[in-house]
């Protein structure tokens, strides 16, 4: 049975939210952390590997990315496989992604990091950009939780 409180995706709703995490992915393999606050809320919430409750976009760059992406590299998302849960009033989202990306062991061997992302966006208007709200990404089971690559600032 149908879930009556999620309307059919919009083709453009669906595409927005797959040029996000096209964006997305953009800026983790550039470590663009600046870029990547146009994408989220001031006051965006996160949990992920070193971080629980994470409250505020600073505190989530500090606490979390400033920890990964400079660690891998590769960083892309099964964009045609994106699914998208969208409220009846168009102005809520759910993104649900995989992702594949390069993690490094400790003797710089590399190794597939790949796993799976949770966004939930926002909007003011219909038409307006998807801005992200809260994430949280995770790395799929027996994957290693810690890379120790390095790649240019």
């Amino acid at each position: 049975m149908p879930n009556p409180s999620v309307a059919t995706v919009h083709p453009q709703d669906l595409e927005a939210v797959r040029a996000w995490f096209r964006q997305l992915a953009g800026y983790v393999d550039a470590n663009d952390f600046e870029s990547f606050h146009a994408l989220t809320r001031e006051d965006f919430v996160a949990f992920g590997t070193f971080a629980d409750f994470v409250t505020g976009r600073d505190a989530v760059e500090h606490s979390q990315w400033r920890n990964v992406w400079p660690k891998i590299s590769d960083f892309r998302f099964r964009l045609e496989d994106v699914r998208v849960l969208v409220s009846p009033d168009r102005l809520f989202a759910v993104g649900l992604a995989i992702f594949d990306s390069t993690g490094y062991r400790d003797d710089g061997a590399p190794f597939d990091r790949p796993g799976r992302a949770t966004v939930t966006f926002d909007r003011r208007g219909l038409g307006d950009p998807w801005i992200a709200n809260h994430t949280h990404m995770s790395l799929f089971r027996d994957v290693p939780s810690v890379s120790h690559g390095r790649k240019a600032a």
